[in-house]
């Protein structure tokens, strides 16, 4: 019989702050939640936080706190107040780039600390928010694991062809390359579309699509990645709420020349700037986008870019493992808008992609028609459960006590 524990899952963003609890079954690998808080505004006047609790309905409230220490406190205090058996094991880490080396799910000892402190450089976005939670949750739990989890795993062992961008060879063997990101995501999706549609559908040609704030896809043929939208940063492929996706090189240079655009104005632009809050602007939600189309001409063609280039990012990943029998759509705007799926699917028919509208509108699991010969289904996300289970595994392979 395994051992009953406590995990909590951090997930740091530059303004954001995600955090889960889990009671744990450290053999039978069972994951019950006892709490799940997220921050958003972070360093704002107007954070907000939303709390809940088991299966609860969650609640939503503003926080006084702006900083993240005193938010860390706020949150500190929920995650001891339901733990259960009062005790917490371990804390896994969402670290968004794991640079060339990590593959798996790391203990965070004062070498990796050293590591991931150099790779700052591959992820100024993330990476300071991430390493200052790590030092403030060391100091408030020394004596348990923190063990890092790295969103670009999933995509470590991807085929040469889909790693190399086509620069001199020297630049890769200073660790540039595609990695793809959103990777603890696709590993829960994976996990999760074999639960419900079985083995042998999850080992097929699969297309997960991970659109939210952040949005990318991802190919996997035998429940291994063969390709992804993302490459060397979170900015790259396709259009987000606020990243522009792949834009040509020479874009950096023109603006350099044309409006004197420093390398920082520049890094800011294609990461805060752009997407669909700078083809609209008016706003980087696509909820706000759907609502205005209708009267905003640019709201309309945000709407409309961010589904082309979702619609040719599909036809591409196909075209990487020769077919598609599965598509699954995800992220915040995958789950909840029926009308983003419909039109992403529209003029995929030539791959067999044919979507039943009632289910769609119902947000059903499958959506796909009874006559459509790829499977088309909706399944939510879960990175807090993939960070649970890479804990799990960690804990168990280093025999760490607990």
């Amino acid at each position: 019989m395994g051992i009953n524990v406590n995990i909590l899952t951090i997930n740091a963003g530059s303004s954001s702050l995600k955090c889960g609890l889990f009671a744990t079954d450290t053999e039978q690998g069972s994951f019950e939640p006892l709490l799940s808080v997220s921050v958003t505004n972070l360093g704002q006047t107007t954070a907000t936080v939303h709390i809940r609790v088991g299966d609860k309905e969650g609640s939503e409230q503003p926080l006084a706190a702006n900083d993240l220490p005193a938010t860390l406190d706020f949150v500190m205090d929920l995650v001891r107040a339901n733990l259960a058996g009062g005790r917490l094991a371990a804390i896994g880490h969402r670290i968004v780039h794991g640079g060339p080396r990590y593959g798996a799910a790391q203990p965070i000892t004062r070498q990796v600390e050293q590591e991931l402190r150099s790779l700052t450089a591959y992820d100024p976005e993330h990476a300071p928010a991430e390493l200052e939670l790590i030092d403030l949750l060391k100091i408030r739990f020394p004596d348990i694991p923190h063990i890092a989890c790295f969103d670009t795993s999933f995509f470590h062992d991807l085929p040469m062809v889909a790693q190399l961008l086509a620069v001199p060879r020297k630049y890769y063997h200073k660790g540039l390359r595609r990695y793809g990101f959103h990777g603890l995501s696709y590993e829960y999706l994976l996990y999760r579309f074999d639960e419900i549609a079985g083995e042998d559908a999850a080992r097929g040609k699969v297309i997960f699509a991970h659109l939210g704030s952040g949005a990318s896809l991802a190919a996997t043929f035998e429940g291994k990645p063969v390709d992804t939208t993302m490459g060397f940063t979170p900015a790259s492929g396709i259009m987000m709420s606020t990243r522009s996706g792949d834009i040509d090189p020479g874009v950096a240079r023109f603006l350099h020349h044309q409006a004197g655009m420093s390398f920082e104005d520049y890094n800011h632009m294609v990461n805060f700037e752009s997407g669909l809050l700078g083809v609209s602007e008016l706003s980087a939600d696509m909820l706000t986008l759907l609502n205005n189309e209708t009267r905003d001409p640019q709201a309309a063609e945000a709407v409309a870019l961010f589904c082309y280039q979702a619609r040719k990012a599909i036809g591409a990943l196909s075209a990487s493992m020769n077919g598609l029998t599965s598509l699954v759509f995800s992220g915040g705007i995958g789950e909840q808008s029926a009308p983003i799926r419909s039109r992403i699917c529209q003029k995929l028919g030539f791959l067999g992609i044919v979507i039943d509208e009632a289910k769609n509108e119902r947000h059903q699991e499958c959506i796909s028609s009874e006559d459509s010969r790829v499977g088309v289904h909706v399944i939510p996300t879960d990175e807090a459960h993939t960070i649970a289970s890479q804990v799990v595994t960690v804990i168990n392979k280093q025999g760490a006590s607990v």
